[in-house]
Order: C-alpha cells, then structure tokens, then sequence
C-alpha cells in the first residue's frame, strides 16, 4: 500500500480534537529536543576542534638570556628577534640580556628562560640540547713585536711562555681556564706564568704599554678585538709571533668541547697578511639552547626560521652569517635538540604527520559521540514512541468497536479520536521517534478503519428505523379505602 503522507495529514486538518481526548492521551515529550541536543554535541565538536587548532598554531613566545650588553651576540639574537616579529613567524624570541654567558647557562639551569646563548667549554646546564651554533671562537696566542731599538722576544713556542706574563682579554674566567689547559697540556705548571686579564676595551694600550710578553684572545675569525688588539702591536717593518698550539689534537681528544682547528694564512687580514702561514690552533663553540623538554615541533620551527630569517640580518648585523646548523651526531659534545636534528636532516614531520593520530581519534571520537547522541535522542523520545504505540493499540480496538456501533453519533466520536491519534503520530514521525515503517503499519489500520467506519455507516443506514416508544400517561393516585364510582 503506498504511503501518502500528504492524504494522512489532510485527514488530520478534516475534524478538531475534542478536548477530552486530548486530556485522555499521556502527555508527550517535547518535539525536537533530541535533535537540538545533537546539533548542540556537533557544534561544540567542531568547536573544540577548531579552537584546538588554534591554539596550536599560535604564535610561541621563549626567552633568551644572552650577554654582556651590547656584546655581538646580543646584537645578533635581537636582530634575530625582530626578524621573528617581523616575518610573524611561529616562534618569537625575547631577549635577556646577562652579563655573560656562564650567567645565561645558570639562567637556563633555573628554568627562569627558555634559551641560552653558553660557551661550550663552559658547564653545560643538565638535559640541554643545542639548537644552532652561534658562533665559532679561534683561541689566537701570539708575541707582540718589539719596540724600536730592542731586541726581538725569544718566546717563539708555547714552552718559552714560562716566567713571562700572558695577558688574557677579557673578564671572564673561562679564558684564563683555557689557557691553564694549554699550558697542562705542555706540562707547565700554570704557577710559573703571570696571568694578567685586561677588559676587552683596554687590550689595544695594553698592548702598546707592553703590559704582558704575549697576548691570548678567543673569539670569531674576524673579531675585531683581535684585530684591534693585533694592529695595536704592530712595528714599522715588524710582525707579531704567532704561537702554534701543536697539542691541539691531544687536547681535542681530552676536552670534548674543544676542536683541533688552523688558523689559514692571511685569515686575520693586516697588510702583509696575518698570519704568513698556517698555524695550528684549537677552538670552541657558542651554542643557542634549550633544555630537551622544549617541545620538537618549537625547536624545529625556531632553527627553521633562524636560517630562513639569517641572510636578511647578516645585512643589518655582519656577525650573523657565523650562525651555523648544530652538531647532529650522537656523540657530539652538546647534542642537538631533536626537532632541530630533524630540521636539519631533513627529517622534520609535518603538521599532519605530529597530529594524525590526534585527529583519527578525534574523527573515532566524533563518530562515538554522533552514535551515543543518537542512542541518547532515541532514548530521550522513549516515551514517545511507547506512547504512539498505545495510540495504535487504542486505534485497533476502535476498528473493532466500530463494526458494532449502534448509531452515527459513537461513529462521530470515534473518527474524532482517530483523527487526534492520527496528528500525534504525524508529530511523531516529524520528530524522528517513529519511522517510516512504523508510519506505514499506522496507515493500513488507519485505513481499515476508516473502511469499517464506512461500511458501518452504510449498514446503519441501511436499517429500517426503529419506531419511537411513548410513555404511557401517568394516572391519578387512589386514595386508600376510596372507591372510585364511574
């Protein structure tokens, strides 16, 4: 039988309710809570999603500590910090500037900033893990030449340096250490050599006062205090002695830290150039980095945008082009943060490789949620259904009812009722407790009974009327012991 919605819902229009067969129905539940409920759950799905996502890729601001003031590494990490703002990029970078680099890894070490910019020969702060090398330091020793009218010095080699003044630049320890570890190395007591430091912005009088027989400096190729230092020795027709660090293999193999480098002829510029020829020497690195528990999508991201951003800053700051990749194998000294090792090997994952398995559960999740909302609006319409059901059972004992009504007026009351129950299963079927089977099955009984209702009608029709009974007239009351004479 074909289901015709359009005809059922017609039928419903054709007579009102009565109002006592809507008081006599069970009340029913709200139409459309269930639906709304569920498109409430849908909306606050893809809400958390999409705040998710926001969240994620909002922008990460760590702090660096850095210095001394006005030192060249901070220049480079602030000019590194303003390319990061500039370029709007992922990570941004906030600069604390220290007062050297042994109190920015005691900085890290406190957990107080995110990154550091350390010497590598220096203590390393625990689980920290290099995200690029800033620069690369040379340790340049050399004998200044001699005045005018004196003889030349004899300390040609790093032994002759015994009974003599070394003069280190800067205030740091961590120079005078290094010069302590080369003259172990040769077997000299430390003891026996003058250590004098002199402030990187007193090395060029020093110099020209002759405070010290040779001279220690450690920093880039091109550090223009060397240079300054170098020129403020130099003699008409005179060059100053470089000293070679032969052990620089030895000390290399002791001190992890330390690499066994040369120092090319020419490198260090002047006219002639310095050096004449190669000289042998060791050398040390300044690390930017971040404790191990920085997260491998942060320390990639920062390593990619420090390379992306580097040609562009080495054109307001010339030292930045000394920014290199970090050490990527296993046995380096300060081993690289691992998201940086997978920038820099090419193994960095991307944004759907770190979250697929985030948004696989979240699509199983939405979907175990779609699947309980819909047991949940099914159970929520229960009452509703249980209650169209009662209807149909009550719609079925008409139809029997109708086949031996007695008059017109119980088969008015009847279609009546139908017709109610007929509106409250379109409402059901309209908010989704019953289907369309269950509609179906609704409208075969529907239909037999309107059929019996029609056929009942035909046969009371058909009947021959009943003649109308009068009520025999009342007669007068008889008193006792009265006896009527006609």
């Amino acid at each position: 039988m074909k289901l015709d919605l359009q005809q059922l819902f017609t039928r419903s229009l054709a007579s009102e309710v009565p109002a006592e067969t809507v008081a006599a129905r069970p009340k029913r539940a709200a139409r459309g809570g269930g639906i709304f409920m569920l498109l409430g759950a849908a909306l606050a799905a893809v809400l958390v999603v999409v705040g998710t996502i926001y969240v994620l890729l909002q922008p990460v601001t760590l702090r660096i500590a850095v210095g001394p003031a006005n030192s060249d590494d901070v220049k480079v990490i602030q000019a590194l910090s303003h390319a990061f703002s500039r370029e709007r990029g992922y990570v941004r970078l906030r600069t604390v500037v220290t007062d050297g680099a042994t109190a920015s890894a005691a900085a890290l070490a406190s957990k107080s900033v995110d990154l550091a910019v350390i010497r590598g020969d220096l203590e390393v702060p625990k689980d920290a893990a290099s995200i690029a090398v800033l620069r690369k330091n040379l340790v340049v020793l050399w004998v200044p030449p001699p005045p005018k009218g004196k003889k030349k010095s004899k300390i040609a080699t790093i032994q002759n340096l015994v009974g003599h003044r070394v003069g280190v630049v800067g205030r740091t320890e961590a120079n005078v250490k290094l010069l302590q570890i080369i003259l172990r190395q040769y077997g000299i007591d430390p003891a026996k050599v003058q250590i004098v430091q002199f402030p990187v912005n007193e090395i060029a009088d020093a110099v020209r006062a002759q405070k010290a027989d040779a001279y220690l400096t450690a920093g880039p190729l091109n550090s223009r205090i060397t240079s300054e230092a170098l020129n403020a020795g130099m003699r008409e027709g005179a060059e100053p002695t470089f000293l070679a660090i032969d052990a620089a293999d030895a000390i290399a193999q002791n001190f992890p830290a330390y690499e066994s480098t040369e120092i090319s002829a020419g490198s260090l510029g002047g006219v002639p150039p310095r050096p004449d020829d190669d000289v042998k020497t060791i050398s040390f690195s300044h690390h930017i980095v971040g404790l191990k528990t920085l997260s491998d999508a942060t320390a990639a991201a920062l390593t990619r945008q420090i390379f992306s951003v580097r040609q562009s800053v080495i054109a307001e700051t010339p030292a930045a082009q000394k920014i290199e990749p970090p050490d990527t194998a296993k046995d380096a000294d300060i081993p690289a943060h691992a998201g940086s090792a997978a920038y820099v090997d090419g193994e960095e994952k991307t944004f759907l490789d770190r979250y697929s398995d985030y948004i696989w559960w979240g699509i199983l999740g939405l979907s175990a949620m779609g699947s309980a909302g819909a047991w949940f609006a099914s159970y929520l319409k229960r009452d509703e259904r249980q209650n169209n059901a009662t209807l149909r059972n009550r719609l079925l004992d008409m139809l029997a009812q109708a086949r031996r009504a007695d008059s017109h007026e119980d088969l008015d009351a009847m279609q009546a009722e139908a017709d109610g129950i007929l509106r409250d299963t379109l409402h059901c079927f309209e908010d989704g407790a019953i289907d369309e089977g269950a509609l179906t099955a609704f409208n075969v009984a529907l239909e037999q009974f309107h059929a019996a209702i029609a056929d009942r009608r035909s046969m009371l029709m058909a009947m021959p009327s009943r003649p109308t009974v009068q009520p025999a007239p009342e007669r007068p009351a008889v008193a006792a012991g009265v006896i009527r004479v006609s």
